[in-house]
């Protein structure tokens, strides 16, 4: 199976994502293409909340402004620029200059990233800001890759500072549509 097939099976998509995003502008402004699990992630979830842990960020052009009410692809890109900057990485990272684009973020603070170094976003690996060890390390998976094996907990060791998602299948995910329509009822989105 493809991987956003197995995705699919640990993490069944509740309702499609309200509009589709307009890569136009976000490709533009950040110079780039996406990778292709990426916007396919997109357009069957949609940006949104894994188990009220993980964000999946909004893809939204580099602007001045973030665009998502949660922070989104702009603010967490800069946070790990700086975090980048200021803590330790594993020692196959040292010394590296990776061009940081933020996908994910989760409740214990750490920043899930593309090294956009290289120029097929499909090669893209994924960095990892581990908060709770105050490390960079590096794995050789895309974004929906990534997340079935740590739904299934494939790698060595949790990736996350947080075990909240390591080997929890099936997994909720609410976009941010979903999620501000079921507050919006005065339902805990959370309580399904």
């Amino acid at each position: 199976m493809t991987d956003p097939e197995t995705l699919r099976q640990l993490m069944p998509p509740r309702m499609a994502p309200e509009a589709p995003v307009d890569w136009a502008p976000v490709v533009e402004s950040w110079g780039t293409e996406f990778p292709p699990d990426y916007r396919a992630f997109m357009e069957v979830w949609g940006p949104g909340a894994i188990d009220n842990f993980f964000q999946v960020q909004v893809p939204e052009p580099k602007a001045d402004e973030p665009t998502s009410p949660f922070g989104g692809m702009l603010v967490e890109t800069l946070t790990a620029e700086d975090a980048w900057a200021n803590f330790p990485k594993e020692p196959e990272l040292e010394g590296t200059q990776p061009r940081l684009i933020a996908w994910g973020s989760d409740a214990a603070a750490d920043i899930v990233c593309w090294d956009a170094s290289g120029d097929d976003p499909a090669a893209w690996p994924v960095l990892v800001y581990h908060r709770g060890k105050g490390i960079w390390r590096r794995h050789d998976c895309g974004m929906v890759e990534f997340l079935v094996r740590v739904l299934r907990a494939e790698f060595p060791a949790c990736p996350l500072s947080d075990l909240s998602l390591w080997g929890r299948h099936p997994a909720l995910f609410l976009s941010e549509s979903e999620e501000e329509r079921l507050l919006e009822q005065g339902l805990d989105p959370w309580a399904q």
